[in-house]
């Protein structure tokens, strides 16, 4: 009994100890630098309000005047915008070196890679190479591109970057290129990690699960998938069958209904944690829909996976012809 009850103590002592690290807080974020993408809407724009209302001096990037305007009228002086498009390669190195001439020699403290797009979300044989492109393109390649150009800044600070990945890049739910995407967003997240740890700089990754957010608008996805639909070629409808696609999408949106996340703020407070706290944690399951259903899922034999995901498709016409 004894021997129970001490190993009992022991486990309190190291959730305690756990807790209280957790908690651990470097000194005043007030002058900080921090540089966050994709700020016109979402989890970036919410970011980039909170951080600047903690006293980070932000830099928030976004991808329409209109997003940038919006933004600077709803927050400090201490807050800059900049336009930027992560895929075009000459703007990302220009946005670089005007925040390396801001920040000078303190450095960039936190770099939070936020943007990202959905793109067309169908099934493989529906699509052609450029649905696949786009968002490979803003969610990976641009990812990757801004972080190589501010990584000798984030050096210099012992900084933080905070990847912003997907339940997708842990289990891929649909058909496109949002989840490979995300798959190598994971890859990428992984690999920085080990080779940033001898300069002190943490790198920490965060998977949320479906927040209601413009890159999860069931309209916007389902108007893209419909024009998808238009264009196939009869053979493909007919192995579909006709009424494929609105059984498909009722399924679908049943599912987003059970599982949405409304509160995005939940997301930010991870971001908050990777960029002020002592031990941030690598990977950051938010939502959840993610913590009870998708991270699980996706360490659960394919068997299982792929029997719970179909599930949730459509019937094909051609799986009743033998």
């Amino acid at each position: 009994m004894l021997f129970y009850l001490l190993l009992l103590l022991g486990f309190i002592s190291l959730w305690w100890h756990w807790r209280a690290r957790d908690s651990m807080k470097i000194v005043n974020p007030t002058g900080k630098y921090i540089f966050i993408t994709g700020c016109d809407t979402g989890f970036g724009n919410m970011a980039a309000k909170t951080f600047d209302k903690k006293g980070f001096r932000v830099f928030a990037s976004c991808l329409t005047e209109t997003g940038a305007e919006e933004l600077k009228a709803v927050t400090s002086e201490q807050l800059q915008t900049v336009l930027l498009d992560v895929r075009d390669s000459d703007r990302v190195k220009k946005v670089a070196a005007w925040v390396k001439a801001e920040v000078q020699s303190e450095g960039l403290w936190g770099l939070v890679n936020n943007a990202g797009i959905m793109g067309p979300s169908a099934p493989t044989d529906w699509l052609d190479i450029e649905h696949f492109r786009e968002p490979i393109e803003v969610n990976l390649i641009g990812l990757i591109n801004v972080t190589i150009n501010m990584l000798p800044l984030i050096k210099k600070a012992k900084g933080r970057i905070v990847n912003v990945s997907s339940v997708g890049g842990r289990l891929a739910f649909c058909g496109g290129g949002y989840c490979p995407s995300k798959f190598g967003v994971e890859g990428f997240n992984d690999s920085l990690r080990r080779d940033m740890k001898a300069f002190g700089v943490k790198v920490c990754c965060i998977q949320p699960g479906l927040f209601q957010t413009p890159l999860t608008n069931p309209e916007k996805i389902m108007k893209e998938k419909k024009v998808i639909w238009n264009k196939l070629s009869p053979d493909i409808k007919t192995q579909y069958g006709e009424d494929y696609f609105q059984k498909d999408a009722a399924k679908k949106q049943k599912l987003s209904k059970m599982s949405l996340n409304k509160d995005i703020s939940l997301v930010v407070q991870c971001m908050e944690h990777a960029l002020t706290s002592l031990h941030p944690l690598a990977h950051y399951v938010v939502g959840q829909d993610a913590k009870l259903f998708w991270t699980p899922l996706s360490r659960m034999p394919a068997v299982i996976q792929d029997f719970l995901l179909l599930w949730n498709r459509g019937e094909l016409a051609v799986s009743h012809a033998k």
